[in-house]
């Protein structure tokens, strides 16, 4: 890890932008994306299927301390 971190490793991260604006959360090794997944509701369920909205967070390697920043990723599917 490139700092000390936070307890038991973990740091905090903030995301920046897209539906998760705002969220914070803990991350162990700096991962550089995060993925975010929201439901969408399926007119007809068959046998546990689920059907999910995802969004890509990557973080931005210019900041070193917490919390760590994860810029919203529009180009990503």
């Amino acid at each position: 890890m490139e700092s000390g971190g936070g307890v038991m490793g973990r740091e905090a991260a903030v995301l920046v932008g897209g539906p998760a604006d705002g969220v914070r959360v803990k991350v162990a090794g700096r991962p550089w994306v995060l993925q975010v997944s929201l439901p969408c509701q399926a007119e007809a369920s068959r046998d546990g299927v689920r059907v999910e909205a995802v969004y890509v967070y990557r973080r931005d390697p210019r900041v070193k301390d917490e919390p760590l920043r994860y810029g919203f990723d529009v180009a990503s599917p």
